[in-house]
C-alpha cells in the first residue's frame, strides 16, 4: 500500500519547486492552462484572504497533487477565490484516486463549495448539483480564420461592430486600442464603470469588497507568464471609453471584468473592444479565450463552443456540514429554480435592475 500524506500549508509557504511541480501536473492532466488554476492565483488570493490554504498531497514521499481552498467558520470551505474564480478544483496527477470527504477531513473542512468546477474533476464531480455552460473562443487557427467563422455564424455582428468603430472615430475622435495597457487611471475608470453596472443591475458590487480590489492590483503587477493580469483599453480622442481586466497564461485568456463608459454606449465600445482584444490575443499566442459561465448575448455571438463547469458542494456528516446545508442550500436551490426557467429568470433580472435604479436615486 502506498504511503499517502496530506500536508496543509499557507499559499506563501509554497516553494518555487512546488510551483514547478504544480504546473507539471497540470500539463500532464491535459487540461487547458487556465490561469485561475495556477499557483500564482492561489498565492495572490492568500495575500488578501487569511483563510487561504493549500493541501499538498504526497504519495511515497512524492508530490502527486495540490488542493487550494479557503477555510471559514466551523470549517466551512470554499474554492480559492470563490466569487471571482472562473475555474476551480484540485490539481492531481493522472491516476491518483482519492475520496473527497476524506480529503476534506485531512484539511479540517466540514464542507467545500464550488461554482465553477472545471470539467474532468472526477474527485468532486459526483457532488455537483448543476452543470453550466462556459462559452469559449478558439483561436488556434488565428484571428482571420476565427472572423471567417464569425461571419458564417453571426453575419451581422462583425459588420455592425466595425461600422460602430468607424462611427466612433468620425464623431468622437481617433480610436486607439492597447492590448496590454499600463494605465492606472483607465483601471480606476473600469472599476467605476463596473461598480455602476453592478448597482444598475441590482447585483452585488464586487469592487466594493476590498479583497477583490487588492487581488486585481496584485495580479495586475504580476510578471508571471502563467498567470498575470492584462488590462486592455479602447481609447477615443485620447480618453478610455471601454476596458477589460482579465487573467492570462501563455495560451489561455480568461474574460474577467469588462465595462464601458455609458456616455459612449451608442457606439457599442464594449463590442469594439472585444473584437480588438481577440485579434491582439491571437497575435500574442493565446489559443483560447474563456468567456466564463453565465448568460450574455455577446458571448453567444462570439463563442465557438462551450466548456462545461459545475456548481455544488462536498459536505461531510456532522454539525459543520449541517450548518452549511441550512445556510447555503436553500439559496442555491432557489437560484437553480429561477435559472432553469427562462421567463422567471428574465422577470428576476428586471426586478434586480429596478431595485438598482431605485438605489441610485
Amino acid at each position: 500500500m502506498p504511503d499517502k500524506r496530506v500536508l496543509v500549508v499557507r499559499p506563501d509557504e509554497l516553494t518555487s519547486g512546488d510551483h514547478k511541480m504544480w504546473r507539471e501536473i497540470r500539463t500532464e492532466s491535459g487540461a487547458p492552462a487556465n490561469p485561475f488554476l495556477d499557483p500564482v492565483f492561489t498565492t495572490a488570493v492568500g495575500q488578501v484572504r487569511p483563510g487561504a490554504r493549500v493541501a499538498v498531497l504526497q504519495e511515497d514521499g512524492s508530490q502527486v497533487g495540490f488542493f487550494p481552498y479557503e477555510r471559514g467558520p466551523f470549517g466551512q470551505g470554499r474554492a480559492i477565490g470563490l466569487g471571482v474564480s472562473d475555474s476551480q478544483g484540485a490539481v492531481l496527477r493522472p491516476g491518483i484516486r482519492l475520496d473527497a470527504r476524506r480529503l476534506l477531513r485531512a484539511c479540517a473542512l466540514s464542507s467545500w463549495e464550488f461554482d465553477n468546477l472545471e470539467a474532468g474533476q472526477s474527485l468532486f464531480a459526483p457532488h455537483a448539483v448543476e452543470e453550466l455552460a462556459s462559452p469559449v473562443v478558439d483561436l488556434d487557427g488565428g484571428f482571420a480564420r476565427y472572423t471567417t467563422r464569425l461571419r458564417e455564424n453571426s453575419a451581422s455582428f462583425l459588420g455592425q461592430t466595425l461600422a460602430k468603430e468607424r462611427k466612433l472615430a468620425r464623431q468622437v475622435g481617433e480610436v486607439r486600442f492597447v492590448y496590454d495597457a499600463r494605465d492606472p487611471e483607465a483601471l480606476r475608470a473600469l472599476m467605476r464603470w463596473k461598480s455602476a453596472q453592478y448597482r444598475r443591475t441590482g447585483r452585488r458590487d464586487r469592487f466594493a469588497q476590498e479583497w477583490i480590489t487588492r487581488l486585481v492590483g496584485l495580479l495586475g503587477d504580476s510578471g508571471e507568464p502563467e498567470c498575470r493580469g492584462v488590462l486592455s483599453v479602447l481609447y477615443a480622442a485620447g480618453r478610455p471609453v471601454a476596458a477589460h481586466f482579465g487573467l492570462r497564461s501563455r495560451t489561455v485568456l480568461s474574460w474577467w471584468f469588462p465595462a464601458y463608459d455609458r456616455a459612449y454606449g451608442k457606439f457599442s465600445p464594449g463590442r469594439v473592444l472585444q473584437l480588438r482584444m481577440l485579434e491582439a490575443a491571437a497575435a500574442d499566442g493565446i489559443r483560447m479565450v474563456d468567456l466564463g459561465s453565465g448568460p450574455a448575448r455577446y458571448k453567444e455571438s462570439l463563442k465557438t463552443r462551450d466548456l462545461r463547469v459545475y456548481e455544488g458542494a462536498v459536505i461531510r456528516p456532522g454539525p459543520g456540514g449541517t450548518a452549511y446545508r441550512l445556510a447555503r442550500e436553500p439559496a442555491r436551490a432557489a437560484r437553480r429554480f429561477v435559472r432553469n426557467r427562462p421567463r422567471l429568470a428574465e422577470a428576476a433580472a428586471r426586478t434586480l435592475a429596478e431595485l438598482g435604479r431605485l438605489r441610485d436615486r
